[in-house]
Order: structure tokens, then sequence, then C-alpha cells
């Protein structure tokens, strides 16, 4: 027999003002949305928000820093990275504090947000566009960035092996992602985000370390590299973008936040704010000894990459290339998984397909109803697994 759906009242502070939130979704509704990537899990501690925050922020753009302090110069360059480093965390602020902006809601996805703020149409058609150009586009780039660390490090260590072509290096990056693309949720990939927050202050520290150890080089310049006006202009506003792309990673951390357990006496955007300052702190670390130690050391000299700069020792730089693989693998993942949530959510909401235990984004879903040939793992089941206090249980409230 199906049971009715059972309101959730959760006492704002003030009743008088606020009134009494009710949730009136469907029993089937709550249970999708505990099923669903983003929702799914909401045990993360506060060190997740840490290391989710370090992985989706600090890239292979860090390597790019002391390039782009070429392209600035000493005080343009050192004015935006720190103005930058405290705009976004400003900015990150902002976001930790609106997730639980209206009493007993949460905003868990990016686009959540947008629609309280712009209506649920307009609010939709704002972010979702933008919100998937970002991260599907970032992980595309990642996509080639790894394959090309990978390629950089199969030419270090095998000098005289026949020469591959990064198409199968991306492949090989790609590859790896069909395996962790099967875990279920965002706290599920926690130990892959954690290792790759791990691989960013160590190939960091790489990069600064053997700046050092070069020594500044002789005949070192710090001017401008063009000759002319326009080149300079341009050269600067390129410099600007390197360092903006490099603070990256907002359009996650609504997604981030709603892995955590919130109550009225223990909202989530405590523990969240704790991590995301961490967070901040590793970023710095991270960012300002890159980016001033390798223009010091090469001045307007520098690659791109300030590891193609370095070259030497071989090991070591090969190294690094291989902590920028598992960190872009890391990335990859807390980039793709908002997607796979829209995508997951489309489809059993809109298009009415079955969950499965499987995430739905994997190809594991059957519209049929019963007869499918895949493993399915209907709404019915998740509904007499968890009960009608599904949704209560997952978002930490109490009757």
């Amino acid at each position: 027999m199906k049971r009715s759906p059972r309101p959730v009242e959760y006492n704002a502070p003030d009743r008088m003002n606020q009134g009494l939130w009710v949730d009136e979704r469907s029993v089937e509704e709550r249970a999708i949305d505990d099923w669903l990537p983003i929702t799914s899990s909401r045990t993360a501690k506060w060190w997740y928000s840490a290391f989710h925050n370090v992985t989706a922020i600090v890239g292979a753009g860090v390597l790019g820093l002391p390039y782009a302090m070429a392209e600035l110069g000493w005080g343009p360059g050192v004015a935006v990275l720190v103005i930058s480093w405290i705009v976004t965390l400003y900015s990150l602020w902002q976001m930790v504090e609106m997730h639980e902006i209206v009493p007993g809601k949460r905003f868990d996805r990016y686009h959540e947000l947008g629609q309280h703020a712009f209506g649920e149409k307009l609010g939709l058609w704002i972010v979702v566009p933008q919100q998937l150009i970002v991260e599907v586009g970032v992980d595309i780039v990642y996509m080639i960035a790894g394959g090309q660390s990978l390629k950089k490090f199969h030419d270090l260590v095998c000098n005289d092996c026949k020469d591959i072509k990064l198409t199968y290096f991306i492949m090989i990056f790609a590859s790896v992602h069909f395996v962790l693309s099967q875990l279920p949720s965002l706290n599920s990939i926690s130990g892959v985000s954690l290792a790759a927050a791990i691989m960013s202050l160590s190939y960091s520290t790489i990069a600064w370390g053997a700046s050092v150890d070069r020594g500044v080089q002789p005949d070192v310049q710090y001017g401008y590299k063009s000759k002319t006006a326009a080149g300079t202009i341009f050269n600067f506003f390129s410099g600007l973008g390197s360092i903006v792309f490099a603070y990256g990673g907002h359009n996650v951390v609504m997604e981030i936040q709603a892995t955590m357990p919130s109550t009225r006496e223990k909202p989530s955007k405590k523990p969240m704010w704790r991590g995301v300052v961490v967070a901040y702190i590793v970023v710095a670390i991270c960012y300002l000894p890159v980016a001033l130690i390798g223009y010091r050391i090469f001045g307007n000299e520098v690659e791109e990459n300030i590891l193609i700069t370095l070259q030497k020792p071989k090991w070591l730089i090969a190294m690094a290339n291989m902590f920028v693989v598992i960190h872009l693998i890391g990335s990859y993942q807390v980039y793709a998984m908002p997607v796979f949530d829209m995508m997951e959510t489309v489809l059993v909401k809109k298009l009415d397909f079955s969950p499965t235990c499987f995430p739905a984004s994997y190809g594991l879903l059957s519209a049929n109803r019963g007869d499918s040939a895949y493993l399915e793992f209907p709404v019915s089941e998740r509904i007499t697994k968890h009960g009608t206090g599904a949704y209560e249980a997952a978002n930490g409230i109490e009757d």
C-alpha cells in the first residue's frame, strides 16, 4: 500500500517572522533526491571541504603563474595575486552562507540558488548553461593537460622509446575515468580528492624548490617581453586571465557543502567554512611561492609551464608531471560529479527513467518497468529500504 507523503517541519529561528517550512514533496521525490550523486550521502566532515576545495581550486594552472607574473610585472602581478585571493575567499564565504539562507531549505546545487534568485525557469537558464560550460570545459582542459603531463613523464623516463602521439596519452588518461565515474556520489570520491590535494601541494613544492636550487639565472630580466604598447597590453590581460583562471572552483561549492549534515543547532556552514579557510591557506602556500620564486629566478624568460623551464633534474621533473596527472584525475571527478547529477536528474525526473543501483549517467538506466535486462533498483525498493524518513535523515532534519 502506498503511503502518503508526510510533511517535514523545520522550525525557523524566528517562527513569528519566518513561519514554518513544510516539505510537500512526495515520498518518491524524496527517495530520488536521496539517490542522486550530490545528495545521496551527507556524512562529510570539515576536512572533506578542505581537500575538495583544494582539488577544485588548485590546478595545473599554478605552474603557469610565473609566466603570468612575467606578463604583469612585479607590482601588478603581486597585487593581482593577493587581491584575487581575498576577493575569491570573500565570494566563497558568501556562497557558504547562502547555502541555507532560507530557513529549513538547503540549496544543494548551484542552479537551485539561481532559481531562488531569478525564478524557477529564468534561474535555470541563467545558471545551468554557464555552469555546464565551466565544468565540461574544465574537464576537457584537464583531459588534454593530463595527457600532456603523462606524455612528458614518458618522454623523461624513456628517452630511447618510440615517440607516441599525444592522442594516445589522452586516451590513457580518459580510461581511468571509465572506472572512477562508476563511484556513486561526491563523498565516495573523497579518497581520490584527498590524493589529488596532496599531489597539488607536492608538485607546487617541487616547482619552487627546484627553482631555488637552480638559483637566479645570469642576466635575468624583469621587464616586459613585448616591445610594443599593444603587445604589452595584450600580455597584461593574458596574465590577468591566467591568475583569475587559477582561482576557480566556486561552481562546485554548493555541491560540496551539500555532502555535509546540517541541523538547526549545527548548520553545515560551520564545518564548510572551516574547511574553506584551511583550503585557502593551502592555496596561498601553493600559489605565492611558485609565482614569486619562479619569476625571481627566471624573470621574463620563464616558459608557460615552469616545469618545462626547469627540465633538470629529470627524475624530479618526471615525478612532478606524474603528480600533476594524479591531481588532474581527482579534479576531473570533482568537476564531473555535478554534471552527472544534472544528467541523472533529467533522466529520472523529466524523462521518467527508473533509478538503478548504479549512477544513471553511466548507461545503467532503463525506461522499462520491471522487465529491464539491467539490474534495476526501483524507487519503491528504495522507499522500502529507507522509509518515509529518507529525506529527513539525509538532511539532518528532525521531526
